[in-house]
């Protein structure tokens, strides 16, 4: 493993990890990570731009060697989630119901870390912009906003890559693919409205429920009878709602949950079909259906070139045999899709470990993202930061060839 010298003692990005965990912020109220943020970019030379998608900001770092016109952009997400953590450790939560619970203070800590090391050395022949993301989590589309709002015309990237702690198995490795790493993001509602009654006359009214129970029935097969079995989808039904009194045939009713796919055209293609059988089956029933989509996170799709790219990096911090270059496609998501879908990039996991690293008082839950006993992994701190920094001297070197 060649972790940077620079990193050798990660005490003082130790501890400034664990103050952001204890501080943890929702999506777009990240005021004091922000401002934390930024005062220390700008303590090691690197300007910075605030304010773009409220809390986010970008800081902005030119080489020494001349300039050959090409940019990087390294993206971090500083969010937490509306949990409550069990953990009961010093750098625990201080705010009841908000945790960071999907490791983005570790995210934050590594591209901090990896922006001191190239402000210190800047030997290389471009610029570096070090994006820091709001409202990751949630569908808050922290990344589209951020995109909406100029980013990319302001601070121009030639590519755009992150890394996400995992649970991988083994700690500081790394798993990436050439494609599809992670599913589009994307919730659907049935509201289905009928003419309610007494349940012991269900002859005078018209019963949404039994249309939404039969919708909910017919969805369950929906996908294996729209996209190809070589093709990988979910459409999972999640919430049902009807009467809130066991004796009432309710106006109406509804039925909701998740779709993921790895491609646009499966999505397109789940979403006519759910529209279709919906209208239909409640028409059956002499009712009628409203059906609410909203995509999103669009799917998590790797740039051939910039995957290569970044797997060859990452060998050179791990060495080949902690590299996945060939990882099947997760069914989580993540909004640095937006930024892929107009900037070409990679997007990667590193492993965090199974949670023998979580310091006495930590909860009885596992070390996997998004459970109310989770902390990240410190020991993995050089490694990204190393990732990071290597990523952007070797995109920036002055005599790498031209694409």
């Amino acid at each position: 493993m060649h972790i940077l010298d620079a990193f050798a003692d990660t005490s003082r990005f130790r501890t400034l990890r664990r103050d952001i965990h204890a501080h943890p912020e929702l999506g777009f109220e990240e005021e004091r990570t922000s401002a934390l943020v930024a005062r220390l970019l700008a303590e090691w030379g690197i300007a910075v731009h605030r304010g773009i998608a409220g809390t986010g900001l970008v800081g902005v770092l030119r080489g020494s060697l001349p300039d050959t016109g090409r940019t990087i952009g390294l993206r971090a997400d500083m969010d937490a989630l509306p949990l409550q953590e069990v953990n009961g450790f010093a750098h625990r939560s201080t705010h009841d119901g908000r945790m960071h619970a999907c490791g983005h203070d570790g995210h934050t800590t590594m591209l901090l870390a990896a922006a001191w090391q190239l402000a210190q050395r800047r030997d290389f022949a471009g610029t570096v912009h070090f994006i820091f993301q709001p409202a990751e989590e949630m569908g808050k589309a922290g990344a589209k906003k951020m995109i909406d709002e100029g980013l990319f015309e302001r601070f121009p990237c030639d590519a755009v890559f992150a890394l996400h702690n995992f649970n991988l198995g083994r700690v500081g490795n790394f798993a990436l693919n050439h494609g599809a790493l992670m599913a589009s993001s994307n919730t659907w509602r049935v509201t289905v409205r009928g003419r309610g009654t007494h349940a012991s006359m269900p002859h005078t009214g018209l019963d949404p429920v039994g249309a939404v129970l039969e919708i909910a029935q017919a969805l369950r097969s929906l996908v294996a009878r729209t996209i190809p079995s070589t093709e990988r989808a979910l459409l999972a039904v999640t919430q049902i709602q009807g009467s809130d009194a066991p004796n009432v045939i309710p106006d109406e009713a509804w039925v909701g949950g998740t779709v993921r796919t790895f491609s646009v055209d499966a999505l397109d293609k789940i979403e006519a079909r759910l529209r279709h059988l919906a209208g239909h089956i409640a028409q059956a029933h002499e009712c009628q259906a409203e059906v609410m989509f909203r995509r999103a996170s669009p799917p998590v799709v790797n740039h051939p070139a910039e995957a290569r790219f970044a797997a060859e990096v990452m060998r050179e911090i791990v060495g080949a045999e902690m590299v996945d270059e060939d990882l099947p496609g997760v069914l989580g998501a993540e909004d640095f899709a937006h930024m892929l879908m107009v900037r070409p990039g990679c997007y990667a996991f590193l492993g965090n470990g199974d949670g023998d690293h979580r310091m006495a008082g930590h909860g009885p839950g596992p070390c996997i993202i998004h459970n109310t006993s989770f902390d990240f992994n410190d020991d993995i701190i050089p490694i990204g930061a190393s990732y990071f920094v290597r990523l952007a001297e070797r995109w920036l070197a002055p005599d790498r060839p031209s694409a």
